[in-house]
């Protein structure tokens, strides 16, 4: 399987050229004396570096858990892509707080965080280190480079599908860096390597740049579900470009609905089916669903790491949970959920709506104090266990086999469902109320919570995507949208560094780009605001 290869693909790390400036916070080990010419002469190691690339959203090094990490400067478990990723669009919403001390980590719940906060500093470096992987991926398999070696036949086709793969990647962290830090450093495969500051885009041309990249990849890359699992197909850049157009007025002032439905209609047609069982979808044999069309894969004997699946399965367990029921062999104590989000759900024990399931036993729903453990509900969501009931395969119990779903049918129904809502074109209203409730059939296991046309509103909307997207990372982005992010619309507990919530800046809907790389390179300009 793709994802074990993942975990084999340190030669990639010899052939990798990083754009210091880009990410001038970090140290770089010293490369070998290995050089990508002699590395991409051989078409045999192509697949290896390109599982590099996807490996850089779950892993953290070449060894794993620690010992020849990626990025300088932070503790490896720390630094995982999709550890930040999570903290950064999980921590700072209504969706969860974290019980512990470390650095300002809860600088992200208080939302008073400055550039030099360290979570925001370790997410800005491995957008940029995914970038520059991609970059020179790309760089090196152009079709002169391809020719000059000789690659032809099957060999060429394929690398020009790998090629494909890598530009959606760098859409996708370049699609992260726009939502989080808007104006940032751009660089592509046509930038010399070597060190240079680069300039930094609009985020306004940065997501037109990205519309274009990926409207050019809809013929470069396999149909919907014709790849290996794990990588991504045409659909994946049609979820991405739904959930893009999605969020277009906040990146560039001029409304997309249209479009949103355009392409998450496409990839509704494309053949996916939800998950019978909603709680499958995120267990450890979850690379058998139907429904996830594009996944941050994990392997608990290959991908071993403290960020990722790991962190988001560990983190949540403590107090009297029995960890043995998630399929670890302890819990961590500290992530969990604000009065206000276990309100979204008709009761906390998910014995209605089955996606809103808390443990309570022992725990009280104020979160008086945010690192007693016993504070707040925790969600029960992620686990190392399979729809049978089996544990994952690593069996100390450390690391998971589960798999985070980036991309999922749910959410481009419920894109599509909000578009039309909002007066997108080319979508119908009954059309919309149908996908919503079939996942609120799923839900419920009947029609008790079904909806009519006249409850499908804006404020129901992004209550029904909390309940369905939990800790899916998508929160922030949501609540920016919707316009209750920041200032005083909607307060949570410990919002603005208060019990009860209070307002917080407008400007906070960005975050700060690093204090070190606005050192190391003239050409940016900090966000507004820091």
């Amino acid at each position: 399987m793709f994802k074990q290869l993942i975990r084999r693909s340190s030669i990639a790390l010899f052939v990798i050229t990083i754009v210091a400036s880009c990410v001038g916070d970090l140290d770089r080990e010293p490369f070998t004396e290995v050089t990508s010419a002699t590395v991409y002469k051989d078409f045999g190691n192509y697949k290896h570096i390109l599982a590099k690339l996807y490996a850089g959203l779950s892993m953290t090094g070449q060894q794993g858990p620690a010992g020849n990490r990626d990025v300088q400067g932070i503790d490896e478990g720390f630094s995982s892509y999709l550890r930040q990723y999570y903290q950064l669009q999980v921590l700072s919403t209504d969706e969860a707080v974290i019980g512990w001390n470390d650095g300002t980590i809860a600088d992200l719940h208080y939302m008073n965080w400055t550039p030099s906060n360290e979570f925001i500093t370790a997410m800005y470096s491995r957008i940029f280190y995914q970038i520059a992987l991609c970059n020179e991926f790309i760089r090196e398999t152009t079709d002169g480079k391809l020719s000059e070696r000789g690659i032809g036949g099957s060999n060429l086709d394929e690398a020009k599908e790998f090629r494909a793969e890598a530009r959606f990647l760098r859409a996708l962290s370049y699609s992260h860096a726009m939502d989080l830090f808007g104006n940032v450093p751009f660089v592509t495969e046509a930038d010399g390597i070597g060190s240079f500051t680069p300039e930094q885009i609009s985020r306004a041309d940065l997501f037109s740049y990205i519309e274009t990249e990926l409207k050019a990849l809809e013929t470069e890359m396999k149909a919907p579900n014709s790849n290996e699992y794990g990588r991504a197909d045409v659909a994946a850049v049609w979820c991405l470009l739904a959930k893009n157009y999605l969020n277009a007025e906040v990146y560039t002032g001029q409304a997309k609905y249209s479009e949103a439905i355009t392409y998450s209609s496409k990839v509704i047609a494309a053949g996916y089916s939800l998950q019978p069982v909603y709680e499958h979808l995120f267990l450890a044999d979850n690379n058998n669903s139907p429904e996830i069309i594009f996944p941050v894969t994990f392997d608990g004997i290959r991908s071993k790491t403290f960020g990722g699946m790991t962190y988001l399965i560990h983190a949540p367990v403590g107090g009297t949970m029995n960890p043995s029921l998630f399929g670890i062999n302890g819990g961590w104590g500290g992530i969990r959920s604000t009065k206000n989000f276990v309100g979204l759900f008709p009761d906390p024990n998910g014995s209605q709506d089955k996606r809103g399931t808390f443990y309570t036993d022992g725990q009280k729903l104020e979160i008086d104090e945010i690192p007693t453990f016993s504070n707040g509900y925790p969600l029960i969501k992620y686990k190392n266990i399979t729809s049978t009931g089996a544990h994952g395969s690593d069996a100390a119990g450390d690391y998971p086999d589960t798999d985070f779903p980036m991309f999922r049918l749910a959410d481009m129904y419920l894109i599509y469902a909000e578009a039309v809502v909002r007066g997108g074109a080319g979508g119908d209203m009954g059309t919309a109320l149908g996908y919503v409730n079939d996942l609120r059939t799923r839900a419920y296991g009947n029609t008790n919570g079904n909806i009519n046309t006249g409850q499908m509103n804006l404020d129901f909307m992004l209550a029904e995507r909390g309940r369905e997207l939990s800790v899916e990372c998508g929160r922030r982005t949501d609540l920016i949208r919707f316009g209750k992010y920041t200032g005083s619309n909607y307060l949570w507990p410990w919002k603005g560094k208060t019990l009860e919530g209070s307002a917080v800046e407008d400007f906070r809907t960005l975050y700060p780009i690093p204090s070190t790389d606005i050192t190391a390179n003239p050409n940016l300009q900090q966000n507004p605001g820091y």
